[in-house]
């Protein structure tokens, strides 16, 4: 990716995300009135086709297959960035940017927990007689150490929402209810960790933010450059591609991955000489 390039994703991350944090003040206002708040909205997608494609996140939730369609095109996202950047980056790449020495084995600690998400449900699925979506091609917008571990804490917190606003979709399944938790315990996490790596609070809120399956897709959408597949249960694939408006369309979090590497570029004195 070019410079100007990676620089107009980050600045289109930030402002969509910056943007996004005060929608989340007034979800919090919501949840105080009525839990379900959020429920009917993300019953039922309407968006446009990705990429040629309709993914398994722009879908009516048809089923139990569905949901957990849903969960692993996540955890492939996932999966395929910290493989790539783990991969990118050295541990000296990482100190250097005034990170600690263990930071590498967490980050790739991090990637095996990703993998390993993808590989149990990929097999949940298969055992439901259902088909699993199939990883994609991405472009993070990564251009350095800074900008990887401010995007994965994006991509983490993004996770933990996800999974907090889909539970409600396998609340009569209680087997899967249970094992869908154990992944976003683990996503709620690595979370935690990225939050305090980029110099935010590991804890917020007292409540974490339940995101709908539409916010989901407005915020991981910009990162394919690959249709996705069906899940098998939903509508065809469409006709609509994306405009350079799509990158605007970044929503969901708190703060945008360049704003947290400027950020701690601009901190950096103020710290400790290795973060952990």
């Amino acid at each position: 990716m070019r410079q100007s390039q990676a620089t107009m994703y980050h600045q289109s991350l930030t402002n969509a995300l910056t943007q996004a944090q005060a929608h989340r003040s007034s979800r919090r206002t919501a949840l105080r009135t009525s839990v379900l708040a959020t429920g009917a909205a993300a019953m039922t997608l309407t968006g446009s086709s990705v990429f040629g494609f309709r993914s398994a996140m722009a879908q009516t939730f048809a089923g139990p297959v569905d949901v957990l369609n849903y969960a692993l095109t996540l955890e492939h996202l996932e999966a395929t960035f910290y493989r790539t950047y783990n991969d990118e980056f050295s541990a000296m790449d990482i100190e250097s940017a005034g990170f600690g020495s263990n930071v590498r084995g967490r980050l790739e600690s991090i990637e095996a927990h990703e993998a390993e998400h993808v590989d149990v449900l990929a097999a949940v699925i298969d055992s439901l007689g259902g088909t699993p979506v199939t990883e994609a091609m991405y472009n993070f917008g990564v251009t350095d150490v800074d900008s990887y571990i401010a995007t994965a804490q994006v991509l983490e917190n993004l996770g933990t929402g996800a999974y907090t606003g889909a539970a409600q979709f396998l609340i009569e399944s209680d087997e899967l209810l249970t094992a869908a938790l154990t992944i976003h315990g683990v996503e709620a996490r690595h979370a935690s960790y990225l939050n305090v790596l980029n110099g935010d609070s590991p804890f917020p809120e007292a409540f974490e933010t339940a995101l709908t399956p539409e916010e989901v897709l407005a915020a991981a959408t910009p990162l394919i450059v690959s249709g996705m597949p069906d899940t098998g249960a939903g509508p065809g694939a469409g006709t609509d591609g994306p405009g350079m408006g799509t990158y605007a369309a970044l929503g969901a979090l708190g703060l945008g991955a360049a704003a947290l590497a400027a950020r701690r570029n601009a901190t950096r004195t103020q710290e400790p000489a290795a973060i952990i």
